[in-house]
């Protein structure tokens, strides 16, 4: 104990206002400009940025490598608010991605990256698209291998993300407008979504869809155990019966297998009336009330801005207009 050096915690502060505790030369140097982002990235890509023109760039990436692509997209939304069209700006990466791969990308930039990545993957993600497939020359099976870490997309709000593999624990936790397939996930999946929707072409782990309030899931229930897995206090489980939902289901998955070359996803495609049944539909019920409203108000005249208004409106009061 006697070699313990307590003189930052005994040290005594000057009173009075006369005294700044900001010290420039303390201050902590994070070497952004050796990040890929800013030694890469900002410099061959200045000019389509500025101008909003196509382009693509291939690189390769460490498990050091925090944050990729996130100074990109912050230069493309100060330059175009809106973002720009999908695949205007693409980023072809290989090998392992670090934290926070791909966090708030805007809509216009892809990031498609060859091997697997770590956890808060795609966080953020603010109308981007992210595509995680592993190396062509694995040997392995894709969909029974995890391929990224815990809490991919986190607070997600929209934006695009294609995962050939399994993913880890909270899986689009707080996603409230991505759309996402996955082919596996570990526990707590979907917890606390408000709004987007997500495909699970595998098995989930326990507590899925805890504290889900907006948004739908699709799962791939080949065993009949999900039931097992989900936390039923806010959501009802039901078949995949309306023609819009097979739709915008088959055109997720297709999506997937052309952005990811994924063989599970190929095999239910190619036998997708087999598979059908074997999906099954996560909703909340305040959601799918919600819903139901909003149809009904839209069938009255309303656009769809103002039908979920009156929808609103009329499931917190209870008044009927």
């Amino acid at each position: 104990a006697k070699k313990v050096d307590l003189s930052a915690v005994l040290y005594q502060a000057k009173e009075g206002k006369s005294f700044v505790t900001f010290n420039p030369e303390k201050v902590y140097d994070f070497q952004l400009k050796h990040t890929k982002d800013q030694a890469v990235l900002l410099k061959e890509l200045k000019k389509q940025v500025v101008d909003g023109t196509k382009a693509e760039l291939t690189i390769d990436v460490t498990n050091t490598d925090r944050s990729f692509g996130t100074m990109l997209g912050s230069e493309i939304t100060r330059n175009h608010k809106k973002g720009l069209e999908e695949d205007t700006i693409v980023i072809h990466c290989h090998g392992a991605g670090g934290q926070s791969f791909g966090a708030f990308i805007p809509k216009g930039l892809t990031l498609e990256l060859s091997g697997d990545s770590n956890d808060y993957f795609g966080k953020g993600l603010s109308g981007g698209k992210l595509v995680l497939y592993p190396p062509k020359e694995a040997t392995f099976q894709a969909e029974e291998n995890i391929i990224v870490g815990n809490v991919a997309l986190y607070g997600a709000t929209s934006g695009k993300a294609y995962i050939n593999g399994i993913a880890g624990e909270r899986f689009c936790v707080r996603n409230s407008g991505a759309y996402a397939v996955v082919e596996g996930v570990g526990d707590h999946g979907c917890e606390y979504m408000t709004g987007g929707c997500v495909v699970v072409l595998g098995k989930t782990g326990k507590n899925f869809a805890a504290g889900m309030s907006g948004g739908i899931a699709y799962v791939l229930d080949e065993e009949n155990e999900f039931y097992k897995n989900l936390n039923k206090e806010m959501i009802s489980l039901e078949k995949v019966t309306e023609k819009a939902e097979e739709q915008q289901l088959f055109r997720l998955i297709e999506e997937h297998v052309k952005a990811t070359g994924s063989q599970k996803g190929k095999e239910v495609l190619e036998h997708f009336e087999e598979y059908l049944p074997k999906f099954k539909k996560v909703i909340p019920n305040d959601y799918k009330k919600m819903l139901a409203l909003t149809v009904r108000y839209e069938e009255k005249g309303y656009d769809s801005e103002q039908a979920q208004i009156e929808a609103f409106y009329e499931s917190t009061t209870g008044k009927v207009k």
